[in-house]
Formats: C-alpha cells, sequence, structure tokens
C-alpha cells in the first residue's frame, strides 16, 4: 500500500513493476542486474482516485501517458533496485498529490481606462519617431 495523502492510498495490486537493467556507465555490474525499474499505474481504471484527479493526473503526466492511460515511470538513478524502486513510488505519489489540488478558476479582468491610454500614448510616440527616419521632404 502507498499512502498519498491520510485519507488516500493506493493499493499494490494497482501498480506493475518491471525490472530491467539499466543503460550507461557502471562496468560488469550493469550487465548482470536489472536494477532498474519501470513502473505502470492505470490512472483511468483506478478504483482509489476521483475522477477529477484522473483527468487532472493524465494532463500532468504528459507524454509519460499512454493512449490507454497508462502512466508509466522509469527509474535507473540508483546501483540499488530497492532504492530505484521506492524513489519511482514516491514520483508517483507526488504526482498524485499534485493532481490532487483542484486549480482556481481565472476571473476575467479588463484593462483600466489609463492603461489603456497609456499604451496608445506609447504607440503614437513610437510611430513619430519611426515617421522622422524617412528620407527628407526636399526638392526632389
Amino acid at each position: 500500500m502507498i499512502p498519498i495523502t491520510e485519507t488516500l492510498s493506493l493499493e499494490d495490486d494497482e501498480l506493475v513493476e518491471r525490472f530491467v537493467r539499466a543503460s550507461g556507465p557502471g562496468g560488469q555490474h550493469v550487465n548482470k542486474t536489472s536494477s532498474a525499474v519501470e513502473l505502470r499505474f492505470d490512472v483511468r481504471n483506478s478504483p482509489s482516485l476521483p475522477e477529477d484527479v484522473k483527468a487532472r493526473l493524465e494532463r500532468i503526466g504528459g507524454s509519460r501517458v499512454t493512449l490507454d492511460g497508462v502512466l508509466i515511470l522509469f527509474s535507473q538513478g540508483t546501483r540499488s533496485q530497492e532504492m530505484n524502486r521506492q524513489e519511482v513510488r514516491e514520483r508517483l505519489a507526488e504526482m498524485i498529490r499534485q493532481a490532487l489540488h483542484k486549480p482556481k478558476p481565472r476571473k476575467k479582468t479588463r484593462p483600466t481606462y489609463a492603461s489603456k491610454l497609456k499604451r496608445l500614448e506609447g504607440k503614437t510616440r513610437r510611430g513619430a519617431i519611426k515617421a522622422k527616419r524617412g528620407r527628407p521632404a526636399g526638392d526632389g
């Protein structure tokens, strides 16, 4: 069981963990051990999460979420399989905590009359400066 908040936790059977060989340096050790962890979490079919949290989690997951709604996280930072496993589970928990926060709806605002005048005055001033750059009106 993975605790997310005091009231929310994920069951272990909702997660699918696969242990694979890590890439990068490490000598012979990296060729013998499967220390990297790939964690899969089916966001859409999770009984633990409310619908609005599922939608926000998919948005937060971005390209790590498949078309079927499965979030895939990968960790190969340490040489220890258990530490990689803890790290990837903590990342999942943090993403879910982030998805639990409802964003405040944006309130439409209008520019003040003074700010409109200031903007138009600046445009007029800039236009006058550019107009002076032309050829002099001579006898031509």
